[in-house]
């Protein structure tokens, strides 16, 4: 298996687990919820707690969702501020080159 499709199968195991815990998370929220309403019969608490259950779950798609969008905006923010910066390193850096070499021309000038 490659470096690429470790991090993929890494990746998709991270998926399922956060899922996963999601899922228990909502559970846990929806029989709480579900459980301070006395007067349900166990028909309606069942689908209240389903469709509580699944309304945290896209709750949670949306916000992992946004989160990855904000996480590639940034990156292509800070990739393009990098590029940048070492665009305007290389060019100090070869001006530097080119005034000591133009130092180094002068002094050589002179001594002769």
């Amino acid at each position: 298996m490659t470096a690429p499709e470790e991090r993929a199968l890494v990746r998709e195991i991270e998926g399922h687990l956060l899922l996963a815990a999601a899922r228990r998370e909502g559970r846990t929220a929806a029989v709480r919820t579900a459980s301070r309403l006395g007067w349900l019969t166990d028909v309606q608490r069942e689908a209240l707690e389903r469709e509580f259950e699944a309304e945290y779950l896209a709750l949670s798609r949306r916000s992992w969702q946004r989160t990855a969008d904000r996480a590639e905006e940034l990156g292509r923010t800070y990739e393009t501020r990098y590029r940048a910066l070492r665009q305007r390193l290389l060019a100090c850096l070869l001006l530097g080159c080119a005034v000591l070499a133009a130092a180094g021309l002068l002094v050589v000038s002179t001594v002769a």
